[in-house]
């Protein structure tokens, strides 16, 4: 056999390695071929046990008897719990009123044993666990939002605490001018005073000279000297600098200012492990889906169809900044128009009934509600494209940087971003770098899904941002072009749904990325924007027609 064609191969005989396998030996656990069973059992007829070899492995092997080696055992002693064949029992050596238990019924209980818990770990068990690693990864992807919040609040007491600091350093810089002020005073008004007896004792200065020169007799007689006056000189006037004596800083005491961080703790709360109840509104897919009914929208190029409930959808085109409301009979109700009157890239709907829309010419999204119109994102070196309101009420983003060479996707809670996803964990690109629509949708699991035209796949990731799966296309196709992916929605079953244009069809995939059917039996033309209301409707737009078709595919 070559090792090359192991897979192709078909199974031969072990004896003569040459004749097609027929049987098996479920005692030996050989292949054989019709010729050569006879000699595989000539030595002892009745150990052997040939099954046709789609059969092997199905007969229980027993074990051998440790007392009669010839013999295998076919009972088990409950008292003993040991293993017993029938000249055990023949040769009395065994206590005859022990209980026993036939092993093919032992083993058949067994092997029920192990289907039932089989079942259960696969169906029951391990979807739990995979919710709890899902809610950890969770909590690991949001630690550094959580975390940016509690600094962000750190900051912000920093920022109160150097404005009082600051309040008080201004108060005893008011202090120390007004006491400059205060001694400036005292030192000048008693320069006044020392200045005035220097013209004192100048004006005497001169009266001297003039008397040391007259021959008068009688101004000189009178002279009284003044000298002992000035010699009794003004007091020192000594003003002691202020003095500022800062408080020692004692870093506990300046912990206990700024405020107390509480440690970090751990706690263990019990789970309780309770079984998930069979989904009672499993829905299948109809082997023919329907069109229910068409809705002519007026747009000449179809792009998007959002819907919040069974009543009414929203649309939006290419060549028009008009978003138009129609009832699900096709009548309009309302029609708005984009702030920048350019046309708008996708459309969401809050669980409020507010309705979102993206405008990359501004790289803005807004939201409208109650005809008020408010800008909630702006981006900088972005730009916005298609739009998904999760089930949290959050709002997932996908958009192109302005060189058109990278994609992302970044879920907004309001105007705050808390979460960007970008990169695999090799690093490398989950998105084609192009400014191409790329439509996003939730699915019930979480699982964030978007379309990919340029990659030609639809590219899973789970709520943590971590790939799941690409799909690329059913394995087999008759389509007669590739594969690129318009618009993506999700159904109550976790199926996704994506609109493949160029072949006019939709695929229906499930949560895992199998490929399940297509609807290309309704007609669709140039199939876009996908929506799914609350009782899985599909609605589908046209492109070119305009159109938007209602399609039943479950059960």
């Amino acid at each position: 056999m070559d090792p090359h064609y192991d897979a192709q191969d078909v199974a031969r005989c072990d004896l003569c390695e040459v004749a097609i396998v027929q049987s098996y030996c479920d005692f030996c656990h050989v292949n054989l071929c019709k010729p050569c069973i006879g000699e595989h059992i000539s030595d002892d007829y009745s150990k052997h046990t040939i099954v046709p070899f789609q059969q092997r492995r199905s007969t229980p092997i027993y074990p051998k008897c440790e007392k009669h080696p010839r013999r295998a055992c076919e009972l088990q002693c409950k008292d003993c719990n040991i293993f017993l064949c029938t000249d055990c029992l023949a040769s009395e050596q065994h206590n005859k009123e022990h209980k026993l238990a036939k092993l093919e019924e032992v083993f058949r209980q067994k092997k029920d044993h192990i289907h039932r818990d089989k079942k259960e770990l696969k169906e029951k068990l391990l979807p739990v666990y995979e919710e709890i690693a899902t809610e950890i990864k969770n909590q690991i992807a949001n630690l550094n939002v959580d975390y940016k919040k509690f600094t962000t609040e750190m900051s912000k007491h920093r920022e109160e605490l150097h404005r009082e600091i600051d309040n008080a350093m201004n108060q005893r810089e008011k202090e120390i001018d007004k006491n400059k002020l205060k001694h400036l005073s005292i030192l000048t008004k008693h320069l006044e005073e020392i200045k005035q007896l220097q013209s004192l004792m100048q004006e005497s200065l001169h009266n001297l000279n003039e008397m040391e020169d007259s021959n008068e007799v009688t101004p000189t007689i009178c002279y009284s000297s003044k000298n002992q006056e000035f010699s009794k000189l003004p007091p020192k006037v000594i003003v002691s600098m202020p003095k500022f004596i800062p408080k020692p800083i004692e870093k506990e005491e300046l912990c206990r200012l700024i405020g107390k961080l509480t440690p970090l703790s751990t706690t263990l709360e019990e789970r309780v492990f309770t079984a998930k109840k069979p989904n009672t509104s499993a829905r299948e897919l109809l082997d023919e889906p329907e069109v229910v009914n068409t809705i002519k929208t007026g747009h000449e190029q179809l792009c998007s169809v959002t819907c919040l409930n069974e009543e009414e959808i929203w649309t939006s085109g290419q060549t028009t900044a008009d978003i138009k409301c129609f009832n699900t009979q096709g009548v309009l109700q309302k029609t708005i128009k984009t702030k920048s009157g350019s046309w708008p890239n996708d459309i969401a709907v809050y669980s409020d009934g507010a309705l979102v829309y993206s405008d990359s010419v501004t790289r803005t999204v807004y939201k409208v509600k109650n005809d008020q119109t408010e800008e909630i994102i702006r981006l900088q070196g972005w730009r916005p494209t298609q739009l998904c309101v999760t089930s949290s009420g959050d709002l997932l983003v996908t958009m192109f940087s302005d060189d058109k060479t990278q994609s992302k996707v970044v879920l907004y809670s309001g105007s705050t971003v808390k979460q960007t996803i970008q990169f695999d964990d090799d690093g490398q690109p989950l998105y084609s770098g192009n400014n191409k629509f790329k439509y996003i949708t939730e699915n019930r699991n979480l699982d964030i899904c978007v379309a990919d035209i340029e990659a030609g796949a639809v590219v899973v990731v789970n709520q943590a941002g971590k790939l799941r799966f690409r799909y690329t296309g059913p394995s087999s196709s008759t389509k007669k072009k590739p594969f690129e992916p318009w618009g993506i929605t999700t159904d109550s079953q976790s199926h996704i749904l994506t609109a493949d244009s160029d072949n006019h069809c939709i695929h229906i995939i499930d949560e895992y990325g199998q490929f399940l059917c297509s609807i290309d039996n309704c007609d669709i033309g140039d199939p876009t924007g996908l929506c799914v209301d609350n009782d899985d409707s599909l609605f589908v737009c046209e492109y070119y027609k305009g159109n938007v078709k209602r399609i039943r595919y479950l059960k």
